[in-house]
């Protein structure tokens, strides 16, 4: 039996299939070869060096010059570069100084546009840094419900904001079914940059984003607050419980000036996966309608 070999467009298709499958996993860039752990490698101790060997003396008569061996540098050779740090204070600082170092610096804004800033420069997380952007919020921020997520994810990190992928979508045409839109609402997620391959961020990093969106929720002063999923309601309220638990559950928020309500909901991620859902979401967003109007 003869065997065919694969044609130069089958093995195109594979390896377009391959790379696909890479993407969809959270890979979206290639660094190196062999993995490096660059936390470690931020902390660890330069190495000692030796001495370097001096050049012989030259022989009498003759002007000593730098030589490869000699300490002295060439002229106009410019001076040594400092050893980078990759991850910044995030390879060294310890989660409750970072969550409290956050706190000080989230006080410190006045507007949401200085708290992005501030945001910005805050170099104790480490998402920052392997985060392509910085996704601060969408839409309005004189609106009266505030919706907030966990993090964002592929789509969100490369135009830089919230709920921009399929959830975002389908969050589009949730708020829609109630007379909202971007225009009417403000969206933003608890922790502002993307985990690697967008897998959940950890205690740790929520711990130390969360003065920050406090601050933004401050800032943003609204009416309601609209959790979309079990993170996002978890960090906000304290309760441990699931979100098929907690759904369609009103929380009492505290304002420097005034207490709202936070309503629990399914996130949009959520419902892409098990649609069957969508009814309680449903009832979850007719009664934010009924909140909005007064008539709850």
């Amino acid at each position: 039996m003869l065997l065919s070999m694969p044609s130069p467009n089958d093995a195109q298709a594979d390896l377009i299939a391959y790379l696909d499958f890479h993407v969809e996993a959270g890979a979206d860039a290639v660094l190196d070869e062999r993995p490096h752990d660059r936390f470690s490698e931020a902390d660890a101790p330069a190495p000692t060096l030796r001495a370097p060997r001096r050049a012989p003396d030259p022989p009498v008569g003759q002007t000593a010059g730098p030589t490869a061996g000699s300490l002295v540098p060439p002229p106009g050779s410019p001076p040594p570069a400092a050893p980078s740090r990759t991850f910044g204070r995030a390879a060294s600082a310890q989660p409750d100084e970072a969550a409290s170092d956050a706190r000080a610096r989230a006080r410190q804004a006045k507007t949401l546009d200085e708290l992005e800033r501030i945001l910005a420069d805050f170099d104790a997380c480490p998402l920052r840094f392997t985060a392509k952007n910085l996704v601060f919020a969408d839409g309005n921020p004189k609106a009266r419900v505030m919706f907030l997520g966990e993090a964002p994810g592929a789509d969100e990190d490369r135009i830089g904001k919230p709920f921009m992928g399929r959830s975002g979508q389908l969050l589009d045409k949730m708020m829609k079914a109630i007379g909202l839109d971007r225009t009417s609402a403000y969206v933003a997620n608890i922790v502002p940059w993307r985990p690697p391959g967008n897998r959940n961020p950890t205690p740790q990093e929520v711990a130390v984003c969360r003065p920050f969106v406090e601050r933004q929720i401050e800032l943003v002063d609204p009416d309601l607050i609209v959790c979309l999923g079990a993170p996002a309601t978890q960090t906000l309220t304290g309760t441990k419980d699931g979100i098929l638990r907690t759904r369609g559950r009103l929380f009492p928020y505290k304002l420097p000036n005034r207490e709202v309500k936070l309503l629990a909901t399914l996130h949009p991620a959520f419902l892409l996966r098990q649609p069957v859902q969508k009814r309680l979401a449903w009832r979850d967003f007719r009664s934010l309608r009924a909140l909005l109007d007064g008539k709850a």
